[in-house]
């Protein structure tokens, strides 16, 4: 009975460890609108890159958007069908019809990896004078993304904010075969970034 005690203990501990882990959130104990209180303040932009549950990240920047956090909104990740508009295109799309005005949205229409999602954004950085984003992306894929933006945005305050529930994640990610396939796959992805060898 102990035994099974202590490895119930360890469990539970360990998701909540790899959750908290993973997800990281600056913006976790801010109020709904920006405030002067770090890290709370408002930001230059907010860069959503797609993948996963695209809608999800893109409503979640386009409520940022709304909310006063940030001037503008960079969508970044190339077509997943070669055939059809990038998905930074379809994500512009929707913020469109959430009410965001063009002048406001930038798109990167290129990338295929999270590595490429921070490359190709930064010349958007550079042009536009962006000194510090909120990046949005799943909370399995935080991180990684976050760990990617930093180190090659000089200059750039990069702040994370993950979409906490979609349709691949959730609090509940641990009882499913997918959930511990990505919050795996993402462990080995961080431990390929630290070594150098991003993707």
């Amino acid at each position: 009975m102990k035994f099974i005690i202590v490895a119930l203990v360890v469990i539970v501990v360990g998701v909540i460890g790899m959750t908290a882990y993973l997800g990281p959130n600056d913006l976790a104990h801010c109020t709904a609108q920006p405030s002067d209180a770090a890290p709370c303040q408002t930001a230059d932009a907010i860069v959503a890159v797609s993948g996963g549950d695209t809608a999800a990240r893109t409503r979640e920047a386009i409520k940022l958007y709304q909310n006063g956090w940030a001037p503008k909104l960079i969508f970044s990740g190339a077509a997943q069908d070669k055939s059809g508009p990038s998905n930074a295109a379809v994500m512009k799309r929707e913020a469109h019809a959430a009410g965001v005005p063009d002048s406001d949205i930038i798109t990167e229409e290129y990338s295929e990896t999270t590595k490429q999602n921070a490359e190709k954004t930064q010349s958007i950085f550079e042009t536009n004078h962006i000194t510090s984003v909120i990046l949005v992306t799943s909370a399995y894929h935080q991180r990684r993304a976050g760990l990617e933006f930093a180190s090659r945005s000089s200059g750039v305050t990069v702040r994370n904010h993950p979409v906490a529930t979609d349709n691949q994640w959730s609090s509940w990610w641990w009882v499913t075969p997918t959930g511990w396939y990505l919050a795996l796959s993402e462990v080995i992805k961080i431990a390929v970034f630290y070594v150098g060898g991003s993707r």
